[in-house]
């Protein structure tokens, strides 16, 4: 690896432990790709024998996958180490080799949510729990995983009665807690934590706010840490969303125009571009104002996002790893796109004496709302 940078590989059944030496100079290409608004996945490629250990390790004698094979990449970057991905594997595939006695075996896989997705649970009951109470109840059947749940109460909990209604359970877990985010204008995810092996089961509001990330420079000269960024603003995108509320008494909807501001997702950019058309959310009449409102705002701040940047960028040259779901500041592309933008998602790649990022970052306008951003 890099001067600097060292990345530790943790495989196994259930609960993953650091890989001997020759499995790690094995691995010839790592992609780690991180959204915010979406499950984590990785690819591996490893060069092997066909005697390889590795084959001991993924396959069985009769071919069929182990159950459960999961994998932790740790990169630890100027001594700061930093858990990439927790996941497990999904699929396996080995190629021939260019030369003879040697096959490259190629792992495929996504973040531990993926376990949400293996059983159904449907017809469920949640008597007297609102939606909080069912994603923490759902969510406590994977601590086994060294899964921590995160939830955040809605502005708003809806406490069913059981003599009224009695909450049931749709699909698999994965599927139901992402509705019951959608619900409220929340979202849903798993990160690792910052030691191996802990995994934090995220469901509430998309963060804007926080310590944004060291500034991103471009055209610099000597200052220049990345090596492309590009920016797009589509002034096109924005449109007004409008939820409708009925009057419990007399029946009558009554249509609401929301806003793409919120205390937990403030501007970013001075000069928003104008709505060129509203947006008809339907459904919302059998909510209460407050949750519609909720819906609404999720929906809003979605479109709202009319300036993204991508880019490339050399870990090394960086000094540190880019986090997605976070702020980061970017330098010297000028007035119109400087100041602080959200991270939506980085891609890792990593190869023997190379670690670079590819990484896409939003806000809502151009012109940047602060002065300065961290160096």
């Amino acid at each position: 690896m890099l001067k600097g940078v060292h990345l530790t590989v943790m495989i196994g059944p259930a609960v993953a432990v650091p890989v001997s030496q020759p499995i790690v100079d094995a691995l010839t290409d790592a992609q780690i790709t991180c959204a915010s608004d979406g499950r984590s996945g990785f690819q591996l490629t490893f060069r092997i024998s066909t005697r390889s250990s590795l084959h001991t390790l993924f396959l069985l004698s009769g071919g069929a996958a182990i159950p459960l094979v999961r994998v932790i990449l740790v990169a630890t970057v100027n001594g700061t180490p930093e858990v990439l991905i927790d996941g497990v594997v999904t699929n396996h595939q080995v190629s021939p080799g260019s030369d003879a006695g040697h096959a490259a075996l190629t792992l495929t896989g996504e973040d531990l949510s993926c376990v949400m997705n293996y059983i159904d649970f449907s017809g469920l009951p949640y008597p007297a729990m609102p939606a909080e109470a069912q994603v923490l109840l759902i969510l406590s059947k994977y601590a086994v995983l060294g899964i921590i749940p995160k939830v955040i109460p809605s502005p708003l909990i809806d406490l069913p009665l059981p003599i009224d209604r009695i909450p049931v359970q749709s699909g698999k877990d994965l599927d139901y807690v992402k509705k019951l985010a959608e619900d409220v204008g929340y979202v849903f995810y798993v990160e690792p934590g910052s030691a191996p092996g802990i995994s934090f089961a995220y469901w509430g509001p998309q963060l804007k706010i926080g310590t944004p990330q060291p500034a991103l420079n471009v055209d610099m000269d000597a200052h220049t840490n990345v090596e492309s960024m590009n920016f797009i603003f589509d002034a096109d995108s924005k449109k007004l969303p409008i939820v409708f509320i009925q009057n419990p008494i007399a029946k009558v909807p009554i249509p609401i125009p929301v806003p793409d501001i919120t205390p937990l997702s403030p501007p970013l950019g001075l000069v928003p571009p104008i709505p060129k058309g509203v947006d008809l959310i339907t459904g919302t009449a059998k909510y209460s104002p407050i949750r519609g409102a909720l819906l609404g705002m999720a929906l809003s701040a979605k479109s709202a996002q009319a300036v993204t940047a991508s880019g490339s960028l050399d870990v090394a040259r960086y000094g540190r790893i880019l986090q997605p779901r976070k702020l980061v500041g970017v330098r010297g592309a000028g007035t119109a796109f400087d100041g602080l933008y959200y991270v939506s998602s980085v891609t890792h790649s990593i190869k023997p004496g190379e670690y670079k990022q590819n990484f896409t970052l939003v806000r809502n306008g151009l012109i940047s709302t602060v002065d300065k951003v961290p160096a």
